[in-house]
């Protein structure tokens, strides 16, 4: 069954008829929500049915994957932003971890807490978008990195649009404050507009960044890669879903794929920031660093610590021997010192020490 909505500013009933987002059973005219056209089957864990049975189990993988991004991006001690884009993926596996009870209707939308759910939902996603933003700030030092300035206003900004955009959808949802959920252009200008520019932003600084600072040229790859992988997530989404959907007879539909993409731009997000950042190893806390010693024997050692003798140095480890063992014989003969850790030379009739 094909969709008679049109794709328009400001209206879900096109975008909701072809996927199937958090927001789609709150918004509307009929007071019920849109549903797309197709979506993946549910699947029956005991007595819970469980919606998206693929996206969730993917949901799933994204965390381990930021799990690990995480604990590499901290063991870099001394990187370049280390601390800011660090934000960044926290954010996006909040994001996730909610994704996971929203999009398998763990939390129901029948639910009265649905709505709320839904709103921090939606306030999160615009965080990280906003905070890949001001991360692309970060590389050209406007403050430095790594200072409670830099920081701190990343947070507070993060937190301020994080408030902002949940408080315009609890309130799309509920009717509130001369909002509707009939009319959600409030809602549509920052889950689309917002977000699409924060994204934009980010990239056109990156280039700059690495064509105007950086020698190596490679990591403009890694931001093609990402943007790529962005761009076919969003296409799959709203314009191959429900192809997608009718070919696999509902076990999957463009939901899965959306989500797989942006898994991978994340995944470029670091692969990014980790070729444009070297550690410097000499101040880096918790890097091993291998240390090799030599054990000398005790005559070897002092064969070291003593200075160059007048006349030049002597450049072998044979060189030095013979020069030791010729000294300790001429002392011999002189009737001098003897220089401890050697036995007394043998004399000609087979003893030994002096005369």
């Amino acid at each position: 069954m094909a969709s008679t909505a049109k794709l328009s500013f400001g209206s879900y009933d096109w975008i909701c008829s072809q996927a199937a987002l958090v927001v789609c059973p709150l918004v509307g005219s009929t007071g019920y929500g849109i549903e797309p056209v197709c979506y993946a089957r549910n699947v029956e864990i005991g007595t819970t049915l469980i919606f998206q049975p693929a996206t969730s189990f993917l949901h799933i993988c994204a965390l381990l994957m930021v799990a690990v991004m995480i604990l590499h991006i901290r063991s870099k001690y001394t990187a370049v932003g280390r601390k800011e884009i660090v934000t960044f993926f926290y954010l996006y596996s909040i994001v996730e971890l909610l994704s996971i009870f929203l999009d398998s209707g763990i939390i129901p939308s029948s639910s009265t807490v649905y709505a709320w759910f839904a709103a921090i939902h939606l306030g999160t996603i615009c965080a990280t978008f906003w905070c890949l933003l001001v991360n692309g700030f970060v590389g050209f030092q406007f403050s430095e990195d790594g200072t409670p300035l830099s920081l701190w206003s990343l947070r507070l900004s993060s937190l301020f649009i994080f408030l902002l955009t949940g408080f315009i959808a609890i309130a799309t949802f509920k009717n509130l404050a001369s909002f509707s959920s009939s009319k959600p252009i409030a809602l549509w200008i920052v889950e689309f507009i917002f977000n699409a520019a924060c994204v934009i932003i980010y990239i056109v600084l990156q280039l700059i960044l690495v064509i105007r600072t950086l020698d190596d040229r490679w990591p403009i790859g890694d931001i093609i890669f990402g943007t790529a992988f962005f761009v076919i997530g969003q296409v799959i989404l709203y314009g191959f879903s429900v192809t997608i959907c009718d070919a696999v007879t509902h076990y999957i539909d463009g939901l899965f794929f959306a989500s797989l993409c942006i898994l991978f731009s994340v995944m470029m997000v670091y692969k990014y920031w980790d070729s444009i950042t070297k550690e410097d190893l000499e101040f880096s806390v918790g890097s091993k660093q291998a240390v090799w010693e030599v054990d000398y024997a005790p005559e070897q050692k002092l064969l070291i610590d003593e200075p160059p003798q007048q006349g030049g140095s002597y450049g072998t480890y044979a060189q030095q021997q013979q020069h030791q063992q010729g000294g300790q014989q001429q002392q011999h003969h002189q009737g001098g010192y003897q220089q401890p850790g050697y036995p007394p030379a043998p004399n000609k009739w087979g003893g030994g020490g002096a005369y």
